[in-house]
């Protein structure tokens, strides 16, 4: 036993040697220089909500038309409102929007090889912007 003991005070000894902390450097002061002022990063804008609320924009011949005047059509979520919608686009797109509009879709019935059923209905947007703001919605 006392050669297991003796074991363990060798190693009891190095674990120590190592835990010593180094001994500290005598700190330098540095002269003021000129110091830049930190510059804040833009806030984060939270897409992933912009998501729950915008389904697709909603292209049609209609709504090309439309786009010329500055007004564009998107399919929105059932849920979604006036004040959500105007916020969503405000954050995806970054511009400016005066008007929103809302229409709600109702489903149809269809008759398919003899079955009767009925399409989805959906909730339209039309959102208007200020003047001089554009979206890109398709690439040209």
């Amino acid at each position: 036993m006392p050669l297991f003991n003796k074991i363990k005070n060798i190693f009891k000894k190095e674990k120590k040697a190592k835990k010593k902390k180094p001994e500290k450097k005598a700190t330098v002061k540095k002269e003021p220089s000129k110091v830049e002022p930190v510059k804040k990063a833009p806030p984060k804008k939270k897409i992933g909500e912009v998501y729950k609320i915008l389904k697709e924009p909603h292209i049609s011949e209609k709504s090309t038309d439309l786009s010329n005047d500055g007004k564009y059509t998107f399919r929105v979520f059932s849920r979604s409102n006036k004040v959500e919608i105007k916020k969503a686009i405000n954050d995806l797109y970054g511009v400016r929007v005066k008007d929103v509009r809302i229409i709600n879709i109702k489903p149809k019935s269809r008759t398919l090889r003899g079955l009767e059923g009925k399409r989805k209905g959906y909730k339209k947007a039309i959102i208007t912007l200020e003047k001089g703001e554009k979206i890109e919605v398709l690439p040209h």
